[in-house]
C-alpha cells in the first residue's frame, strides 16, 4: 500500500521538513518511516538497535535524496529522551511519530514487575516526555503533527494483557485531549489504534496471533488520517473488531476480550487455583 502523490505532497507541505519516528527499526514504525521518506521528508529514526537502524537508513536512502539521522537509544531511560532532543535541536521538526512500545501478556500475577514497569516507561512516560517537548516547539511554529500509537485494546479492560491495555488507554485518552487543545495552534494530533499486527511485538509479548495485519497495511491509513481525524482504526480487520464491540456494554467487551486474549496467550499461561 502506497501514498498517492497528493497525499505525499500534503504531508511534506504541512509537516516538513523533518520527521521523528521512534521504534523505526521494525513493524509499524518502520513502515511509517518508509512512507514518510517516500513523501520527501527528512527523517530522524530511533530504536535501541544501531545495526538495524543502519540497515533502515540504507533502505530509506535507496530511492530518495532525503537526509536520515540515526539516534540509537533506549527511550525507557531519561538519557535516551535527552539524546533524541539534543540530536534534533538544529532541525526543523514538523512531525513526531511515537511508535516505540511493547506489550506483555499472560496472567498479571505471573509477570515480571520489572518488565511491567519498564513497559510503562516506554509506552507512557517516554511518549509523554517527547509529546510535551515537541508540542511546545510545534505551538511556537504554529504547525506540526503528532501521531501516538494506541491500540484496539485501549477501549476496554483486557484480561491477559491488563497492564499493556492500560498503557494504551492512557495513550488514547492523552491523544484525544491534546487533539482539542493543540488544534487552535495548527497542530494535529492523531491516535492510531490498530488491531493485531505482524511484527516483533507478538514475539516480545509472547502471543500467538492468527488473524493479523501486515505493517504495510497500517502505515498509509495512519498517515492519511493525520489532520483529518482524532482516532484512526487502520485496516478492515481493526474496524470490524472495534465497531462490532461498540454496542456492547463495557463489561461485555471485557468478557469478549478475555476470550480473544485467552486464545492468544493460552500456550504460555499458568493456571491459578
Amino acid at each position: 500500500m502506497q501514498l498517492s502523490s497528493n497525499e505525499k505532497n500534503r504531508l511534506k507541505t504541512k509537516y516538513g521538513e523533518w520527521a521523528i519516528v521512534t521504534g523505526a527499526s521494525s513493524g509499524i514504525g518502520l513502515d511509517l518511516a518508509k512512507q514518510i521518506a517516500e513523501a520527501g521528508l527528512n527523517i530522524v529514526i530511533n530504536s535501541r538497535h544501531l545495526n538495524k537502524l543502519q540497515e533502515v537508513e540504507k533502505q530509506l536512502k535507496a530511492n530518495s535524496t532525503i537526509e536520515v539521522k540515526i539516534v540509537a537509544c533506549d527511550v525507557s531511560q531519561n538519557e535516551g529522551i535527552d539524546k533524541i532532543i539534543q540530536a534534533t535541536q538544529s532541525l526543523n521538526i514538523g512531525l513526531l511519530i511515537v511508535s516505540a512500545g511493547y506489550g506483555t501478556s499472560g496472567l498479571f500475577i505471573d509477570s515480571s514487575l520489572h518488565s511491567e514497569i519498564n513497559m510503562l516507561k516506554v509506552n507512557c512516560e517516554a511518549l509523554l516526555s517527547l509529546t510535551h517537548y515537541y508540542s511546545h516547539q510545534f505551538v511556537q511554529q504554529k504547525r506540526g503533527g503528532i501521531i501516538l500509537m494506541s491500540s484496539m485494546v485501549a477501549f476496554q479492560g483486557t484480561p491477559y494483557a491488563a497492564n499493556y491495555a492500560a498503557t494504551k488507554a492512557y495513550v488514547q485518552t492523552l491523544a484525544e485531549g491534546l487533539a482539542v487543545e493543540l488544534k487552535p495552534h495548527g497542530v494535529d494530533v492523531l491516535a492510531a489504534a490498530p488491531g493485531p499486527v505482524e511484527s516483533g511485538f507478538s514475539q516480545r509479548a509472547n502471543m500467538k496471533m492468527s488473524m493479523s495485519l501486515r505493517p504495510s497495511q497500517v502505515g498509509v491509513p495512519i498517515l492519511k488520517a493525520l489532520g483529518r481525524k482524532t482516532t484512526v482504526l487502520p485496516g478492515i480487520l481493526t474496524k470490524f473488531l472495534v465497531y462490532s464491540l461498540r454496542t456492547v456494554p463495557r463489561w461485555g467487551k471485557i468478557k469478549i476480550m478475555e476470550k480473544v486474549m485467552g486464545g492468544m496467550t493460552k500456550h504460555q499461561r499458568k493456571s491459578v487455583d
